[in-house]
């Protein structure tokens, strides 16, 4: 019962079915030859979420915006950019960005601090792999595609879950940005000696390798890897949560690697720049939340006393000077040493949205003074 064709070369060409001949159709002058219909293209796949949290530094995040579009990752369609904005003052800006093909504003009515806004844009993005990105960066053109090219060296290992570049400060020279987990002693030494890198590391050097910890700043992390630990822990409000993030993915089998091949420059990190009393009350507070969770009994202990005693002295200095909002945060920490110990969690956070009422200025100062 086959369908058999015979050679071409009769007047009209037959077809035989079951060993009978029958002529093929007459072929209809009329009838017009029909297009395949054409499928719409599917949009290309999201490769990497860029997670940028705004606070009061719109022209800053602005501008890093318009570096990102830069790479041929973002014309493509290969990289999204999320802008996560924590309570800032209205800002023409912020409609602006969020007309841009591939950009996304979100904006909160109250300061929900660094790590909850990160993961509340990791959530709303796609990519495979996000990459957080403070406002303060400035980066190359084609950083975006040089980021990918990482992703996808076959080399990079299966397990790589976070992936820390090199930070450049404003002069060109190293910043620190990846090294080993701070420790009690290193923490003292940074406490009371000269501010010359961010949880006490050092610059990092110039060969890709296995490191303990990098900086949030700018972070690569496999989507995989933040959605298994839950994202950053939202109970730091800001500072140290980009460590202890590395800490739980190394605990949980991830590699933590640092990469110099890619570069940024970082205008404004905090070792650099002078503490005002809001924004010292809400770092101390993530140092010790990390010294409670990661070091010994008598270290955290030890820590809080210390930080106590600052407190006390830098509550009298405050008074002497007439500075009623530094004194009134530095009675705050004093007090928050106690919550953080007898973990009243609650009542710490409370503490922390008082001072987070004193950050806008302290943030609107570093806008626009980039480039």
């Amino acid at each position: 019962m086959a369908l058999v064709e015979q050679p071409a070369g009769t007047a009209a060409h037959a077809y035989e079915y079951a060993g009978a001949p029958f002529p093929a159709p007459a072929p209809n002058p009329a009838r017009r030859a029909v297009a395949p219909a054409t499928v719409p293209a599917a949009p290309p796949a999201i490769h990497v979420s860029v997670v940028i949290v705004n606070f009061c530094q719109w022209k800053n995040t602005a501008r890093l915006v318009r570096q990102l579009r830069r790479s041929s990752a973002m014309r493509m369609g290969e990289a999204e950019v999320r802008v996560v904005d924590n309570a800032s003052p209205p800002h023409t800006l912020a409609t602006r960005l969020g007309k841009i093909r591939g950009v996304s504003v979100r904006q909160f009515d109250t300061n929900l601090g660094f790590a909850t806004a990160v993961n509340r844009g990791v959530r709303a993005g796609t990519g495979d792999w996000v990459l957080l990105l403070n406002p303060d960066i400035t980066v190359p053109d084609g950083f975006l595609d040089d980021v990918l090219g990482i992703t996808a060296r076959p080399d990079l290992p299966a397990d790589a879950g976070v992936i820390g570049f090199r930070l450049l400060n404003r002069d060109g020279t190293p910043q620190p940005s990846a090294g080993a987990y701070p420790t009690f002693f290193r923490t003292l030494a940074g406490l009371f000696l000269s501010r010359g890198g961010g949880h006490g590391a050092a610059p990092p050097g110039d060969v890709k390798r296995a490191v303990e910890w990098a900086t949030g700043g700018c972070l690569l992390v496999r989507r995989s890897c933040f959605e298994a630990l839950g994202g950053l822990d939202e109970s730091f409000f800001l500072y140290y949560e980009d460590v202890d993030f590395c800490r739980r993915a190394a605990e949980a089998g991830w590699g933590v690697w640092f990469d110099p091949s890619v570069q940024v420059t970082h205008h404004w990190p905090l070792h650099t720049r002078p503490v005002p009393a809001p924004l010292r009350l809400v770092t101390r507070h993530a140092l010790l939340k990390y010294a409670q969770r990661y070091w010994r009994g008598w270290q955290a202990k030890l820590l809080g006393g210390i930080v106590w005693t600052e407190a006390t002295a830098r509550l009298v200095w405050a008074a002497l000077r007439g500075r009623a909002t530094d004194a009134s945060c530095f009675a705050h920490l004093r007090r928050l040493v106690g919550d953080v110990s007898a973990k009243r969690d609650e009542v710490a956070a409370e503490r922390i949205r008082y001072a987070a009422g004193f950050l806008a200025p302290i943030a609107t100062e570093q806008d626009g003074r980039t480039q």
